[in-house]
């Protein structure tokens, strides 16, 4: 074994050395030795300041490279949480696009099934509708079987539908 090896005893030494070194270094000094002459103040004041000078563009630098280096993370974490919301939008988009077919076939599906009723019944089930879907679906049946089932309603319910249908047909906004 070479005097160069390190086995994991002499590492732990080393770092026990190297701890009660810099402990030693750190404690504090007593107030009489920390008394500086005056005539080194002058130079200790320039050699600190003439440090802290040549120093300062290199922190500087230091700080301003570890500021850029934060905020391109921080724009690399906007940037994957912008792709994210980019693709649950499309994936919104496409729901509420088959969500649009499917209505739009329900809808006309509907309108069918109320157009080959028997007025009195269609009359009867429409009243118990919404009446904006209850207007909808007499506005997509033909005009001649819309007024059969409008005859067949209660008078109340089949004025309050036409009305409904007369202000969905109106083209310009009341003011």
């Amino acid at each position: 074994m070479s005097a160069f090896t390190q086995t994991p005893e002499r590492k732990r030494l080393m770092l026990a050395a190297a701890t009660a070194l810099v402990l030693a270094f750190l404690a504090p000094v007593p107030a009489s030795t920390q008394a500086v002459p005056e005539q080194l103040e002058g130079m200790v004041s320039d050699d600190v300041r003439r440090f802290c000078t040549n120093i300062a563009d290199a922190a500087r630098d230091r700080r301003y490279s570890l500021q850029r280096m934060e905020l391109e993370t921080l724009q690399a974490d906007i940037e994957s949480r912008i792709a994210a919301l980019e693709a649950k939008r499309a994936e919104y988009e496409s729901w509420l696009k088959r969500r649009d077919e499917f209505v739009d076939q329900a809808r006309g599906g509907l309108v069918d099934i109320y157009g080959r009723m028997r007025p009195d019944a269609a009359a009867e089930r429409l009243a118990e509708l919404r009446v904006d879907l209850a207007a909808a679906i007499l506005m997509k049946l033909d005009s001649r079987q819309a007024s059969v089932i409008l005859n067949e309603m209660d008078a109340k319910v089949a004025a309050t539908l036409t009305a409904m249908i007369a202000s969905a047909s109106r083209t310009e906004d009341p003011a």
